[in-house]
């Protein structure tokens, strides 16, 4: 019998075959660069929620930052993250990235990944510290993470073009005088997206004197602010809480928002949506999704 090879696959084959072992033995990856810093962000809830392309990222660096003070991942540790990525995590505390970022020089020689919860660049304090990388001479890049501010979109039902400017509410604290203080500043941007129809998504508080806010406190404090003006933007309004966006058990609740036992929502973390003018179809969202009232189809069946 006669068996006749076709040398140029052969050869191809083999070329192939010694070119993927070259890349194991190398740990070859596209952000596989020496004066290089990588931001990425880590999603919504645990430390499965890192992208492919985070994860390969994190793998060929030579040093893993991680700052959780901007955002928090609920559902996992930094020790199950390490196992996960096998990789050591330095943390990062506030003022190593505001105030002494000193790390940074690190990228100049070597590989080095920034991590933070949802996605990179959504606080201020990301993009100073890539303004100052920068002005450093170190290269950056970006792997983007699912973000909250996306995913309340799909979880209330609400459209993501009809929401207006976003807001924070913060703890009340006690003045130099001894007065508690209740900032009025969420009020009043509320009150200037609902004169526009639009929708407000309401961060909520986070610090380690009170720990997390809740959509109940957060709420609380809004019609605190609405007893002193009276200016009705939280009569009748309807509210929307959501909870562990991106968990097995995340929970939207939507109901009107002085009616404080329906939003009892668990464990952290929350958001706070207050909508403007609603669309039936929006409306309709949060009665079948959301559990809001049914009356609320009736209320806002002839807005858009």
């Amino acid at each position: 019998m006669l068996i006749v090879v076709n040398s140029n696959k052969l050869y191809l084959n083999l070329f192939h075959s010694l070119f993927k072992f070259f890349l194991q033995m190398v740990k070859y990856h596209p952000f596989n660069e020496a004066d290089m810093l990588t931001f990425i962000g880590l999603g919504l809830f645990d430390e499965q929620d890192i992208s492919l392309k985070g994860l390969e990222a994190v793998q060929s660096a030579d040093l893993v930052y991680l700052e959780f003070y901007t955002s928090y991942l609920m559902g996992t540790t930094i020790e199950k993250m390490e196992e996960l990525y096998g990789k050591p995590i330095i943390r990062l505390m506030r003022e190593d990235v505001e105030q002494n970022p000193d790390w940074l020089e690190n990228a100049k020689t070597q590989n080095i990944v920034f991590l933070t919860g949802g996605d990179t660049m959504a606080s201020t304090t990301h993009v100073d510290l890539r303004i100052r990388a920068k002005d450093m001479g170190i290269d950056t890049r970006m792997i983007h993470g699912a973000s909250i501010t996306s995913a309340v979109f799909g979880l209330s039902g609400l459209q993501n073009y009809r929401f207006g400017k976003s807001v924070s509410i913060p703890f009340p604290y006690v003045s130099s005088r001894g007065n508690r203080v209740v900032t009025e500043t969420p009020y009043d941007t509320i009150k200037f997206n609902q004169e526009n129809g639009l929708h407000t998504l309401v961060f909520l508080d986070i610090n380690s004197e009170h720990g997390y806010m809740t959509v109940q406190q957060g709420l609380a404090l809004l019609l605190e602010v609405e007893e002193k003006r009276q200016e009705g933007v939280m009569k009748n309004r309807i509210a929307v809480g959501i909870a562990r966006a991106g968990s097995a058990d995340v929970c939207v609740k939507a109901n009107y928002a002085n009616n404080a036992d329906a939003f009892e929502l668990g464990g952290p973390l929350q958001i706070l949506i207050i909508p403007g003018n609603l669309h039936f179809i929006e409306a309709e969202a949060l009665v079948k999704l959301a559990g809001a009232p049914a009356r609320l189809l009736q209320e806002f069946s002839n807005e858009s």
